[in-house]
C-alpha cells in the first residue's frame, strides 16, 4: 500500500479513465506515458474496463494502473487478475475494504462525510477518496475533515481540473488529484490522442509549479 501511495503522491494526479472500447487502451496509455503521467484509474463503469486494464497493464508493466468505480468482490478479482495494482470504491462499502485488506490489496474508499471517514481511519487506512470533491464544498471541507482525522490525507475526485488543481495541491493532506479533465471520453472517441498527451503534460507542468 505504502509503495502505491508513494508513486500516487510523487505523480500528483491519477488520471479517471473512462473506456468505451479495449482497443484504444493502449493508445490512451501511449498517450499517458508521452504526457509524463504513467497512471490511470481504469473505472469498471463499462465492459471494456477489464480488458482495458489487462492490456495498459500489459503493454506498459511500469505504469501505475488501478480500477475505479468498484461495487463488488468479484470485480476486485477481475481487477487484480488483470493487472490492477489498486482499488478505488465512489463510497464506504466495508465489503469491498475488509476483503482488499485481507487479500492485501491497496484499497482507497470513498467518503464525504465524518460518519465514514471514521470506518476509514478505524481500519488503518491512510487514504480517503473524497468523491465528488466540489459538490461536497472542496478544499475547504477536506480541511475541516483534517482536523479531527489528522492521520488520513485525501484524494479529491469530482470537478478538479486545471483551474482549481493549485487550490488542492496546495494543500498537504492532499496526496494526489483524481481527474478526467485530460482524458474526457470525447476525446479518446474522436482518437485524439495527441490532444489528450498534451493536456496530459500540461497539467503534469502546472503540478510541478504547484508541488516543485
Amino acid at each position: 500500500m505504502n509503495t502505491i501511495l508513494k508513486i500516487m503522491e510523487e505523480m500528483m494526479m491519477v488520471p479517471v479513465v473512462v473506456l468505451e472500447d479495449a482497443k484504444d487502451a493502449e493508445k490512451l496509455a501511449d498517450a499517458l506515458v508521452k504526457g509524463g503521467l504513467p497512471c490511470a484509474e481504469v473505472t469498471f463503469r463499462t465492459e471494456a474496463a477489464e480488458e482495458s486494464i489487462r492490456i495498459m497493464a500489459g503493454k506498459y508493466p511500469d505504469m501505475l494502473v488501478g480500477a475505479g468505480t468498484v461495487f463488488t468482490t468479484e470485480q476486485v478479482d477481475r481487477a487484480v487478475a488483470a493487472g490492477a495494482r489498486f482499488i478505488v470504491s465512489p463510497g464506504f462499502d466495508p465489503e469491498i475494504v475488509d476483503y482488499c485488506i485481507e487479500k492485501n490489496i491497496p484499497v482507497i474508499p470513498g467518503a464525504v462525510a465524518p460518519t465514514d471517514v471514521t470506518k476509514i481511519a478505524k481500519r488503518g487506512l491512510p487514504v480517503v477518496k473524497f468523491f465528488p470533491a466540489e459538490q461536497f464544498g472542496g478544499v475547504s471541507t477536506i480541511k475541516a475533515l483534517s482536523a479531527p482525522f489528522p492521520m488520513l490525507k485525501f484524494m479529491p475526485t469530482g470537478g478538479v481540473s486545471m483551474k482549481n488543481l493549485k487550490d488542492y495541491l496546495s494543500f498537504d493532506k492532499i496526496i494526489c488529484c483524481g481527474g478526467s479533465w485530460m482524458v474526457k471520453g470525447d476525446l479518446i472517441k474522436a482518437g485524439e490522442f495527441d490532444k489528450i498527451a498534451d493536456m496530459t503534460r500540461e497539467a503534469v507542468e502546472l503540478a510541478k509549479s504547484i508541488r516543485g
